[in-house]
């Protein structure tokens, strides 16, 4: 009993390429950014719905986290046990990336995270309300 996905792994390359060029996953034709920090609602040109109900963030920032993690730890073991280097010197650079890269990772992780939504159960599509005209 696992999780049907919905694509196969050629679409699914295609999304992951989509995903690291911060493109809609979907269709691939628009930014999912408008400008620093600030994830679209919808994309413009196949109207799929990017923010969606309260707690869906809450994916693609596991994803910040888990992802920081593992580079620090790679960087951890990469200094220590291949370059030789101190271990407070090491500390300092950790605690640098552990500041910086989750910063950097934001946009990455929130286009990750809707990709991976994308996969498995396709992004649903924005109605823009209709206008009441009297």
């Amino acid at each position: 009993m696992g999780i049907a996905l919905k694509k196969d792994f050629g679409q699914i390359k295609e999304v992951l390429g989509r995903c690291l060029r911060l493109l809609c996953p979907a269709c691939g034709e628009s930014k999912i950014v408008t400008h620093p920090f600030h994830i679209r609602h919808h994309c413009p040109h196949c109207f799929a719905l990017f923010k969606r109900e309260d707690g869906f963030f809450v994916g693609a920032i596991l994803a910040n986290v888990v992802t920081t993690e593992l580079v620090i730890l790679v960087v951890c073991f990469f200094f220590l046990l291949i370059v030789g280097a101190q271990y407070q010197s090491v500390l300092a650079l950790l605690f640098v990336m552990a500041l910086v890269f989750p910063v950097a990772f934001y946009h990455h992780s929130w286009s990750l995270w809707l990709g991976f939504d994308f996969i498995v159960e396709s992004l649903p599509k924005y109605t823009p309300p209709k206008s009441t005209k009297s």
